[in-house]
């Protein structure tokens, strides 16, 4: 997990206003850009978003969607990005696909590129199955699936070089192949993908992600977060 990076790529200098105004908009009677020059301060905007829309339970969640952060996202292993994009989450993502890009799976092959830099596998630990029996994840079984890996990328380099496509020779790699992609959240679809992944029980590699893309939100929305990371964060609530 070591590997896996997230990197801001753009996101909405001053969502905590927009937020407001969006709010403001919904019981003022004028029009609120008109009002421009009297909108409080970012931060003060935060501070009415949360005693106004998120404390007590409000669920009044529909402003937050007017401001938006998009990411890229770096080394994930295919099962990541199948699990974060469930739920109806409300992003949009753009994923590295096997269809076109296989150099990497060929580069591994070679010995040109380290095989862990393209197939994911757990460290060597102690893990809990979903019926909360423990197993001990061994140097000597991990070594047996790197090397099952390099063979299931030496047999794809064998496939290509017989003039498959890659998007047929995928088929045979590993499931956990580890995928760039580029993720586009709203405040509130943010905040679903914190409720659903970065609980206790989530997939170990998602809970990773929850943890990298956080600083992210914690610094692009700062009120929000606060109370989210009070109120939220890591508890499994039903996503708003």
């Amino acid at each position: 997990m070591e590997k896996f990076r997230v990197e801001l790529i753009v996101k909405t200098p001053n969502p905590q206003q927009v937020i407001y105004a969006a709010m403001h908009q919904d019981y003022s009677e004028g029009f609120v850009y008109d009002e421009k020059d009297k909108w409080p301060s970012e931060e003060k905007c935060g501070e009415i978003i949360v005693k106004r829309l998120l404390s007590g339970d409000r669920g009044h969640y529909g402003c937050l969607e007017h401001v938006g952060i998009v990411l890229n996202c770096g080394l994930f292993p295919h099962s990541v990005m199948q699990q974060i994009r469930t739920h109806r989450v409300g992003i949009s993502m753009d994923v590295q696909s096997g269809r076109y890009s296989g150099r990497r799976i060929v580069e591994a092959a070679k010995g040109l590129k380290d095989i862990e830099e393209v197939f994911y596998l757990r460290p060597v630990d102690y893990y809990t199955d979903r019926q909360g029996k423990t197993y001990l994840y061994s140097p000597e079984q991990r070594k047996q699936d790197l090397d099952w890996c390099l063979e299931a990328a030496k047999y794809y380099q064998k496939l290509i070089d017989q003039g498959y496509s890659e998007e047929h020779a995928r088929g045979i790699i590993p499931f956990d192949i580890r995928q760039n992609f580029i993720i586009s959240l709203n405040a509130r679809s943010f905040m679903h993908i914190l409720d659903l992944r970065s609980k206790p029980n989530a997939q170990l590699e998602c809970q990773e992600f929850c943890q990298l893309i956080w600083p992210h939100f914690r610094e692009w929305v700062p009120a929000i977060a606060a109370w989210y990371k009070k109120n939220r964060l890591g508890k499994g609530r039903l996503a708003p």
